[in-house]
């Protein structure tokens, strides 16, 4: 019998599932159907299980880096799921809370980019890099990673280094996270004619925002000191919710609820939807959220922010009886000192959103600054299953035909600007053909 991830908890009010119960089976089998196939990105179902197998190589590969350069600080250059999603991750496991272990450069402005040395001490070599990119020509991660790879070089020369000895010590610093393939990715072949540390690599059919268990942050949890087995624990969690979220029973099928609830919200004329999280612990989560907002239900209107900073400019209009939401907020359980006060403030919102909309409650376990390593996995692949159901419920209950591949795990439109940005553009190396 499945037994339900008890790590986090979510109370719906406002929504009566019982009308979408006889389609909860075609809701699953569309999902079932396509998990795990080739070409359905859909990869990261059974992403956590298959990364457990690998922790041990994971670390020790975190350790190799740091003992090879003597360096501290991890840089982590990437964009979007190669950034967002480790942000997120580090960030509700209460790891780099003062930000002295982990680095995050994405820009490509001037002012960014000294930016960044300045929080390196202005010294290169005080840092290791993992350069996140599945195609290894990503145009903002490859203008970063050439322009500190010359610093690198320049760095060691200034020490009485020759050239060669040069670009040897600075390319020791790098570690690649990209296609395995080196027929498809640049930044493989450069990793492999470089002698990059290791082979870390984007698994294939997993988008950057599904890709919350992927090398690039698992590496980085490693790197900033996740214990061990707590990293096997919230994968194993992850994947107990992959396992609930592939069930009929919608007893044990939070994920599937909470995609209803927001196709509901849709079909029923509900434009903005607002889901927030409380606390510091989800700062991270909420840029993570967005962008798996945006690229998979594509819909802008959809609100999603950190409370209480949040409330200040947003309950004036999410409380206007002429505005119709639908709401969910996300909260970790408080069990310290500011405990009654915090609950006091959830009762508040709660009754507040249950009397203007739908609303449901999300509770995540914690421990100490951040999440439990078993709510961490659940949260997580929650909120990845729950975006997906959600355009195969609106689907199904609007007899709408599916397309070969999920909208919902494609971005297409983004390739807009990508194709303004070839050729022409020059940094130190040809960035793009």
């Amino acid at each position: 019998m499945l037994t339900k991830n008890s790590s986090v908890t979510v109370k719906f009010t406002g929504i009566d599932f019982s009308g979408y119960s006889s389609r909860v089976s075609d809701f699953v089998n569309e999902f079932s159907s396509r998990a795990n196939k080739q070409g359905q990105f859909l990869n990261w179902v059974d992403l956590p299980q298959k990364q457990a197998q690998r922790v041990d190589e994971i670390y020790e590969l975190a350790e190799k880096l740091k003992k090879q350069t003597g360096a501290k600080k991890l840089s982590v250059m990437g964009i979007g799921g190669s950034k967002h999603t480790v942000e997120h991750m580090l960030s509700i496991n209460a790891l780099n809370v003062c930000y002295d272990v982990v680095e995050f450069y994405s820009d490509v402005d001037s002012a960014s980019l000294e930016r960044f040395l300045y929080r390196l001490g202005n010294d290169v070599t005080s840092s290791n890099y993992l350069i996140a990119s599945k195609s290894g020509s990503t145009f903002e991660t490859k203008d970063g990673f050439l322009r500190v790879l010359d610093m690198l070089i320049d760095a060691y020369k200034s020490q009485g280094k020759s050239q060669e000895d040069a670009e040897k010590c600075a390319n020791k610093h790098f570690i690649a996270v990209t296609d395995k393939n080196s027929e498809k990715s640049e930044l493989r072949r450069t990793s492999n004619e470089n002698g990059w540390l290791g082979d870390l690599y984007i698994h294939d059919d997993v988008g950057g925002r599904f890709s919350a268990f992927d090398d690039h942050a698992l590496f980085t949890l490693a790197y900033a000191g996740m214990k061990k087995e707590d990293m096997v624990k919230m994968l194993n969690s992850a994947q107990e919710i992959s396992t609930e979220s592939l069930t009929a029973d919608l007893d044990i099928n939070d994920a599937l609820k909470e995609g209803i609830f927001w196709a509901n919200a849709k079909m029923s004329g509900i434009l903005t939807t607002v889901h927030q999280y409380m606390g510091s612990i989800f700062e991270n989560t909420v840029y993570w959220h967005a962008q798996m907002q945006n690229e998979s239900v594509k819909d802008t209107l959809k609100q999603v922010a950190k409370v209480p900073d949040a409330m200040h400019h947003s309950a004036e209009a999410h409380f206007n009886p002429a505005n119709k939401f639908a709401f969910a907020l996300t909260v970790p359980q408080d069990n310290g000192v500011c405990r009654e006060n915090a609950e006091s403030y959830i009762e508040a919102l709660t009754k507040s959103y249950t009397s203007t909309g739908a609303f449901f409650l999300e509770s995540a376990k914690t421990c100490q600054m951040g999440l439990t390593p078993e709510a961490a996995g659940a949260l997580t692949q929650l909120r990845a299953f729950a975006t997906v159901y959600q355009e195969i419920v609106e689907k199904i209950s609007e007899n709408e035909s599916f397309p070969e591949v999920l909208d919902s795990v494609l971005q297409p439109h983004v390739e807009y600007y990508k194709k303004n940005l070839k050729g022409g553009v020059v940094v130190p190396g040809r960035i793009s053909e």
